[in-house]
């Protein structure tokens, strides 16, 4: 297992799989993530303007460098439709030295 701490699984939900597709898409194909994943639906529990709310949501999870990560970020507050969107940041701590290979030459801009 190669030692990765350049690359990052990054999180966010979305109202939506139509959303959710998108936002994985305009990343991949702007080669700010090798890849993304969705998941859905799943449900959000949360408190917002001081009200409980629980609401079906889509994850998409993408894998990317270190390097592109202000960049998706700065892609997915764009393009996402919620006020505050949730985008978290994970350090990759290991992974196959060919598929870590393939997400930084997938995400080399």
């Amino acid at each position: 297992m190669a030692d990765s701490p350049d690359f990052l699984i990054v999180l966010t939900t979305t109202d939506s799989e139509d959303r959710a597709r998108r936002l994985a898409a305009r990343a991949v194909e702007s080669r700010l993530a090798a890849c993304a994943q969705i998941d859905g639906p799943l449900t959000s529990v949360y408190r917002w303007e001081g009200e409980i709310a629980t609401d079906a949501e889509w994850r998409v999870t993408y894998k990317t460098t270190a390097a592109r990560y202000a960049a998706l970020e700065a892609r997915i507050k764009a393009e996402h439709t919620y006020d505050t969107p949730e985008i978290i940041a994970l350090p990759l701590t290991g992974g196959s030295a060919e598929y870590l290979a393939w997400v930084a030459e997938e995400t080399r801009g």
